[in-house]
């Protein structure tokens, strides 16, 4: 296999037995959730087109595979990866030659009807954010990591007393304005100040 390719995720296309597309997606899923092995593989779809027919007057919309006996998923490819996908039930191999699967050109992808877009935050490492939604929402946390192929964000967040990590969606979180908590704070100083003048006049 060819250095490892690079350990950068991208597109292969998966060839199936007929009517296995779908046994392949679940169970390759669930190998992964098992091995824990979410940082290599980031997308498994069987693609599906609605196709609309009307028989006896009546309009009926049916889904259908548009690539029957293939799978696309989305990984970085080494040995270990390569042999979990190759060797699931109802996987006859990838599209390539040998043990060297090619991976699907942009072009490709964007035929298919794939986005290939960067997707950008207006956060950094180490950076505070606030949490949106969720159980931790209106929590505030430090970014520790920042993953673009998975549009997902680390997030170390203090409870209880610990710093606990969580893995948060882009949607989930926004970067924290400090300075809209630095101006109430002056607000609240400003009232406490003058209530304890209007205290004091009173006093005398």
């Amino acid at each position: 296999m060819s250095q490892e390719n690079e350990l950068i995720p991208k597109w292969y296309v998966v060839h199936t037995y007929s009517g296995y597309e779908n046994k392949v997606k679940t169970d390759l899923e669930k190998t992964i959730k098992n091995r824990e092995l979410e940082d290599y593989f980031f997308d498994i779809i069987v693609p599906m087109e609605e196709q609309i027919e009307i028989k006896e007057g009546k309009r009926k919309t049916n889904l259908r595979k548009v690539f029957p006996s293939y799978v696309l998923v989305k990984m970085i490819v080494t040995e270990k990866t390569w042999y979990i996908v190759r060797n699931t039930r109802g996987v006859t191999g990838f599209v390539g030659s040998g043990t060297d699967p090619i991976p699907l050109t942009e072009e490709e992808i964007r035929k298919m009807g794939f986005e290939v877009k960067e997707v950008n935050v207006d956060y950094s490492v180490n950076d505070s954010v606030k949490i949106l939604d969720g159980a931790l929402r209106d929590f505030v946390g430090t970014v520790t990591e920042i993953n673009k192929e998975k549009h997902k964000v680390k997030v170390l967040v203090s409870m209880f007393g610990r710093e606990t990590p969580v893995e948060l969606e882009f949607s989930q979180v926004e970067k924290y304005k400090v300075y809209n908590l630095f101006i109430r704070l002056i607000y609240i100083f400003y009232i406490l100040k003058e209530v304890q003048k209007n205290g004091r006049k009173r006093n005398w």
